[in-house]
């Protein structure tokens, strides 16, 4: 039986932990994109930083929630900047595990849908739109910027099934906040965006497009 005053005080706490998580997971695949472009060791630290902090800065612009949660808590940038230095030094060992970018940016994805579509409910409560509007603003946002900054088409318009799996994320994690435990409900939306993504580099899957 769980115990859901236990859950439900240490949910801010967990919520917290996977933030500073997804952060470092996105900050890597922008450390990553950076080194690729050439970038130096500057480069390579704003990219990671943007692509770590700019999901959650843009969401908590739109729900106004000032001042945003990255820029009133150091360990955000902090985080973010150890990150582009230490990919920065590895890069030569990890440079051939390209699969490490795809992983860390799925494993981002589903991180951020959650917490991005937490934060909202706990604004907005049971709000479908709001939810899935702060789950996939968090999740894609800073992807989107780190692929912008570079002169790339963004990932998620154009490779496999990016915001899908976030969506698909943001209904489980709905489904089961209103039904059952939050930590059940973060958990499972998780493993659903992410695992939707990395099946879908698996195997190649992609929505639709025009033949031109």
């Amino acid at each position: 039986m769980i115990d859901l005053q236990f859950v439900f005080f240490y949910y801010p706490q967990i919520l917290l932990f996977l933030d500073y998580f997804g952060t470092v997971a996105f900050a890597i695949t922008g450390a990553f994109k950076a080194i690729e472009q050439k970038a130096d060791i500057v480069g390579v630290v704003i990219l990671s930083s943007v692509t770590g902090l700019a999901g959650g800065l843009i969401r908590d612009v739109i729900f106004r929630e000032y001042p945003p949660a990255a820029l009133t808590d150091p360990m955000y940038l902090i985080l973010t900047i150890v990150t582009g230095f230490s990919i920065f030094f590895l890069y030569p060992r990890l440079k051939k595990h390209w699969n490490i970018f795809l992983k860390c940016d799925a494993i981002g994805l589903g991180v951020f849908t959650v917490i991005g579509a937490s934060i909202a409910y706990s604004i907005f409560g049971p709000n479908f739109l709001l939810v899935s509007v702060g789950g996939l603003i968090t999740a894609t946002g800073g992807g989107i910027l780190r692929d912008v900054l570079v002169n790339e088409i963004p990932l998620v318009f154009v490779r496999e099934l990016y915001a899908t799996a976030s969506f698909v994320g943001v209904v489980v994690f709905f489904v089961l906040i209103i039904s059952t435990d939050p930590v059940v409900a973060a958990i499972s939306g998780i493993i659903s965006a992410t695992g939707i993504r990395l099946l879908a580099i698996k195997y190649a899957w992609n929505l639709p497009k025009v033949k031109i």
